[in-house]
């Protein structure tokens, strides 16, 4: 078992799937940039400490951060290969990877220090360094000529930022006067939605809106799109199937 050095996992659909990287990559690289614009201002000369003609820049927003990084899938349990008792076929990951793009779903990108396990990484059990929501931008990848099966690959990763509509609802001051209140944003959801789902019992639609929609006022729509009456609502039968609305 290894007892040092740094770990990187990759997860997705919420932790409910996930890897560590079996074999470290020589270099991590980590893009971070701004994205400033220039313009030219037109009008009588001054000093650098005051307004005046010339090229100035406008700072703006970071750029959101990229992430690339090669590496190989192993075959066999070379001795550099961290956490054997997880290491599966190379082909594993391949597929993995490869089924997470087609989602089009974020995924988790999750540097650690120190060494860690999978199950301890997937329990949020261990301090995680770096933890990113990424897309696959890129993955690369070959069977190395020669090695028992081994896979060479390369992954670029781009950093997600989750954003949806705020909430806002009207409330009166001390005054009583009508104000207009932002409510804080929802949790991201990082959840893949099914596009079916069989009632259990004891669930109604209210509470299928607020486990895949996270939002129980949603139960409407789902009505609507599975065409249920209201005089239906009330007696849904154990084990009917759902069209979930996936926007």
């Amino acid at each position: 078992m290894e007892t040092g050095g740094y770990g990187i996992f990759l997860s997705w659909n919420n932790q409910e799937e996930g890897f560590r990287i079996p074999v470290n990559p020589e270099s991590l690289e980590v893009k971070e940039s701004g994205q400033g614009k220039t313009y030219n201002i037109v009008g009588p000369g001054g000093s650098t400490d005051e307004t005046r003609a010339g090229e100035i820049n406008v700072i703006l927003s970071p750029k959101l951060k990229e992430i690339q990084f090669s590496s190989i899938f192993p075959a066999v349990e070379y001795p550099f290969v961290h956490d054997k008792a997880t290491l599966f076929p190379p082909m594993k990951y391949v597929n993995d990877i490869r089924r997470w793009m087609e989602t089009k779903h974020p995924i988790r990108f999750i540097f650690v220090k120190q060494y860690a396990t999978l199950k301890k990484v997937m329990d949020n059990d261990i301090k995680k360094d770096i933890v990113i929501p990424a897309s696959i931008e890129s993955f690369e990848w070959k069977e190395v000529a020669g090695s028992p099966g081994d896979i060479e690959y390369s992954l670029s990763l781009k950093e997600y930022v989750f954003y949806s509509a705020r909430k806002a609802v009207v409330r009166r001051n001390e005054f009583g006067e009508e104000t207009v209140v932002q409510l804080p944003p929802d949790r991201p959801d990082e959840r893949v939605r099914p596009e079916m789902y069989a009632l259990r019992p004891g669930e109604g639609l209210w509470h299928v809106a607020r486990l895949l929609l996270n939002d129980e006022s949603r139960y409407r729509e789902i009505q609507e799109l599975n065409g249920i009456s209201d005089v239906q609502l009330r007696r849904l039968p154990v084990g009917m199937v759902l069209r979930i609305p996936q926007n």
